[in-house]
């Protein structure tokens, strides 16, 4: 989708406030959700975008009569101050990424008798339920049956229509028969006898199919009812081929159109006892569910089941990081020799991502990135989201750090890393921030936890060497990754902004991400970033303990590094990590990519 400037912006602004008026809304509230709660949207439910300018993945829009503002977190503020300039449209800066401040706001702006509208069909029924307590309070009416965007916007994108594929053995490690033999006994030890999945990664893991409906994420457009005997995919005609369809129908898969969920639930028995998951579906698709129908809520058991992966996931995951790796090596190879030619065409940040995407294309198993390059060079490797475009880039020359955060979709798994490197000539004050950002992650990879220890209470011991030296960094320090999946999934998050439920346990097969960063605005950001997986660490008489294995194959650049605040333990792990990235991809690679793998693996 085209970015708005912006003047569209303000007509549109002045667009959605004519039809506000026409139903008599005061305030209209535009999350960034589609009715499956993706965080990579498609087009058609970008509405946030389009109307704001706003290109974050994370933000809410408010509009009222005399004002309009985008709720967002510290990861986009910078990014969100420049594209709102001259839209009227203020930014609301969000404490942590979990907040939800802008009700708090709503409650307090808005006046009895006033009706706040929100498309229910993309509005997340945990949100629904905190907003309509809040505004109840108030004597405020909620309307959810209004899409104001439908009305005014004219060139609106329709449903995506890319083929729905199979992911297919050996990369697929478990059947779709055993995932729904597995899912039908957590649905029975619950007590349902039906079960409603609406997230898209989900339904992908539990049907072991992949689609390409969503940027970056290899999924597709579909709701799931599992039964104790079938399984119905509501997914938009066309999308699966008839010989995959005949193969789905004799494994108890049905395949029905998207538009019939709706009425499919609808049409539920009176004895049906339906498992859906509160935080995992909107409200509109709650509205589906008829009174008579008992309702349990709980976890989708996908969601925990997909995170944990196999070993012989974790077999694919290291082949893949190792052509993940290789690719990255000719990738810096290629970045050193150009900025070392001084007759050169001027190397930018957009060509950053077409280079290093191109080295990853030429991979066995690649399918596409799985989130847009983040190449930020100097200042604007300080805005946390940032992404440079053809309308507004850095030109890459002088002095200074080069923060690079990328990440490939591969069919045997999924591939999220962030390396800083040099440019010219860097500075003391330069190594000293990477060098606490280096010993920060170097002791999270390090830790050992209890077995079912809570995700969000890792998220100290990667702060504490920048938190000794009055530093912080205003993001998570770990997500949860896919399976060629979704680069970001839950259960798990290491961030203070997450809640240490019960869900939220750490268990082995997890892969997550560890990714502290340190940024000065206007300045240089810094994020060294690994994927890692839980491991078995042994027993002792407090119960079972898990560690990380490192699973990010790459070198870090030791030019940035100051030595003398290395501990001998942080420099031997480090030594260590880097004779296995020089074991590991050698054998992958040759000529110039290879002898500049040995010179970044050097012993510090």
């Amino acid at each position: 989708m085209h970015t708005p400037d912006p003047s569209q912006v303000v007509e549109r602004i002045a667009q959605l406030r004519a039809a506000m008026r026409q139903h008599q809304i005061d305030a209209l509230m535009i999350p960034s959700a589609d009715p499956h709660l993706s965080e990579y949207l498609p087009e058609r439910w970008q509405g946030r975008e389009w109307a704001s300018g706003f290109t974050g993945s994370v933000g809410t829009l408010i509009i009222t009569p005399e004002s309009a503002g985008v709720w967002t977190d510290a990861r986009y503020w910078t990014q969100a101050e420049q594209q709102l300039n001259g839209t009227g449209i203020q930014l609301m800066k969000l404490t942590s990424g979990a907040s939800v401040q802008y009700i708090d706001w709503l409650a307090a702006n808005l006046k009895s008798g006033q009706t706040l509208a929100v498309d229910g069909a993309v509005l997340g029924l945990a949100i629904a339920r905190l907003l309509q307590t809040a505004l109840d309070a108030k004597d405020v009416k909620l309307r959810t049956d209004l899409d104001l965007l439908e009305q005014v916007w004219a060139d609106r994108p329709a449903l995506p229509d890319a083929p729905v594929y199979e992911h297919l053995p050996p990369y697929a490690s478990k059947s779709r028969s055993g995932k729904l033999a597995d899912l039908r006994s957590a649905m029975q030890g619950a007590g349902a006898n039906r079960h409603l999945i609406s997230t898209l990664d989900d339904i992908a893991y539990l049907f072991n199919l992949r689609g390409a409906d969503v940027n970056f994420n290899p999924i597709f457009l579909a709701h799931a009812l599992i039964t104790p005997s079938r399984a119905t995919i509501y997914v938009a005609d066309g999308k699966i081929a008839p010989e995959l369809r005949t193969a789905l129908a004799d494994e108890g898969v049905d395949v029905a159109p998207y538009a019939s969920a709706a009425a499919a639930l609808a049409g539920l028995p009176a004895d049906t006892t339906l498992l859906v998951d509160p935080r995992r579906i909107t409200y509109g698709t709650r509205q589906w569910i008829p009174a008579k129908v008992k309702v349990l809520e709980a976890i989708n058991p996908t969601t925990l089941a997909k995170s944990r992966k196999s070993e012989q996931d974790a077999i694919h995951v290291r082949a893949t990081m190792e052509q993940d790796g290789a690719a990255l090596c000719e990738f810096f190879a290629w970045l050193e020799q150009t900025l070392a030619n001084t007759v050169r065409v001027p190397l930018t940040e957009v060509e950053i991502d077409k280079q290093i995407t191109a080295a990853r294309a030429r991979r066995p198993g690649f399918i596409s990135p799985s989130f847009a390059t983040i190449a930020g060079f100097g200042p604007n490797g300080a805005i946390m989201h940032y992404r440079a475009t053809e309308a507004r880039h850095a030109v890459i020359e002088g002095d200074g750090l080069l923060l690079i955060d990328s990440g490939g979709q591969y069919l045997g798994g999924t591939t999220d890393i962030t390396r800083v490197v040099a440019v010219g000539s860097i500075t003391d004050e330069h190594r000293r921030d990477f060098t606490l950002v280096l010993r920060g992650m170097i002791a999270l990879s390090a830790t050992r936890f209890p077995r079912g220890a809570k995700s969000p209470m890792l998220d100290a011991i990667a702060r504490a060497p920048l938190w000794a030296e009055g530093m912080d960094f205003g993001h998570g320090t770990g997500h949860g990754v896919g399976y060629f999946l979704n680069v970001h999934e839950g259960p798990q998050s290491i961030s203070p902004s997450a809640m240490p439920e019960p869900q939220t346990a750490m268990e082995p097969g997890m892969i997550t991400s560890i990714e502290p960063g340190l940024y000065r605005p206007g300045r240089w950001g810094i994020r060294i970033e690994n994927l890692v997986l839980n491991r078995a660490a042994g027993q002792t008489e407090f119960g079972e303990f898990l560690n990380f294995e490192t699973l990010t194959l790459c070198p870090i650049d030791t030019r940035c590094i100051l030595p003398a605040l290395l501990r001998d333990d942080e420099r031997q792990w480090l030594n260590d990590y880097h004779a296995t990235v020089r074991k590991r991809l050698s054998p992958l690679l040759s000529g110039d990519a290879l002898a500049w793998l040995k010179n970044r693996t050097e012993t510090l």
